[in-house]
């Protein structure tokens, strides 16, 4: 929306004036001090005139950007918002703010929010656009960390079971899509009431804690995922990752939580480990399936034969294939 300081100057460029407003030291004064930016575009979409704002929100002075298009102080992916923006405006439409990316010369990235007005001659054809810029980044970045909150567990920093629902449904859809394989590892500690029986629930967060940053640390790679399923459940999903690369990645997580050494005298390794099950749909497999439950069974039962076979091991399945030729206990 475009701020009540620049709608009054509007009024006054455009003959719509205000008593209080008809002053035009008044007018610029509004313009100077206000902590938006104010540019009047040509109708080449250059800029005539820019507000003194632009040297302490775009850390550009003035001087430098009369000339130019507001285009090219845009990040490069967003360009092309501002300039559509520009043209439809040009045309007489009436267009919402549009946000966009602005780099500042000293590296720093802000959130722009921008409002256009075109002004028109006597005889109707546009003469200037009046362009509005507010810094919007300390809004922008509130919304981005709530919406990293919501997906993220508290206590260990790894994504949440709400994370974990959205991507095996997204990684599902893409595996069969492209006939790709795609991996899950459920993850359980070992003995963990046990723990906390014994050490006292703080001790158990910390346990979490380092856990979950000793998978997080072997879970680098772009696209996989390593989540807090619930409790001392944890899991991994592995997009296109068959069998044997997501079973190394298994027992990788698992020698590195082992080597974390925390005492438990209540497990019978006497310390603190980790039991992993693996589940890999081949394939081809997705499209005989519309949910990735069967995954997420198969995983939880490899798990189950972990824990059964003495703790502080990985066991894994692969799915069967449409012409159930593949199978792996």
């Amino acid at each position: 929306m475009i701020p009540s300081w620049a709608r009054s100057l509007l009024a006054r460029l455009t003959g719509d004036v205000e008593d209080d407003l008809s002053d035009p030291e008044h007018l610029r004064a509004l313009v100077e001090h206000s902590r938006d930016v104010l540019c009047r575009l040509g109708p080449d979409l250059c800029i005539r005139y820019c507000s003194p704002s632009a040297l302490s929100v775009l850390g550009r002075h003035p001087r430098d950007m009369v000339g130019q298009r507001p285009s090219i102080f845009v990040h490069e992916s967003d360009r092309n918002i501002i300039a559509e923006a520009a043209i439809r405006t040009m045309r007489g439409e009436d267009i919402e703010p549009t946000t966009v990316r602005v780099p500042r010369p000293d590296g720093v990235m802000v959130w722009i929010e921008t409002s256009t007005r075109v002004l028109r001659d006597r005889a109707g054809k546009p003469s200037e656009i009046i362009l509005v810029m507010r810094d919007v980044s300390d809004r922008h970045n509130l919304r981005l960390r709530l919406e990293m909150e919501a997906v993220t567990d508290a206590l260990t920093g790894l994504s949440n079971r709400r994370a974990f629902d959205t991507a095996l449904r997204r990684e599902w859809g893409r595996a069969a899509r492209y006939d790709s394989e795609l991996s899950l590892i459920m993850i359980d500690i070992d003995c963990f009431k046990a723990f906390n029986d014994r050490y006292g629930h703080a001790a158990g967060d910390d346990a979490l804690r380092r856990v979950g940053a000793a998978i997080q640390a072997v879970v680098r790679r772009p696209g996989d995922l390593a989540v807090r399923y619930g409790g001392e459940e944890l899991s991994v999903i592995l997009p296109r990752t068959p069998s044997i690369g997501a079973e190394r990645v298994a027992h990788t997580i698992r020698a590195a939580v082992e080597a974390l050494s925390v005492p438990h005298e209540g497990s019978p390794h006497g310390i603190l480990t980790v039991s992993l099950g693996v589940a890999t749909a081949p394939g081809r497999t997705g499209r005989n399936l519309t949910m990735p439950d069967g995954l997420l069974v198969g995983a939880d039962g490899a798990l189950y034969r972990a824990k059964a076979g003495g703790r502080n091991r990985v066991e894994t399945i692969v799915l069967l294939a449409p012409h159930g030729d593949r199978r792996a206990a």
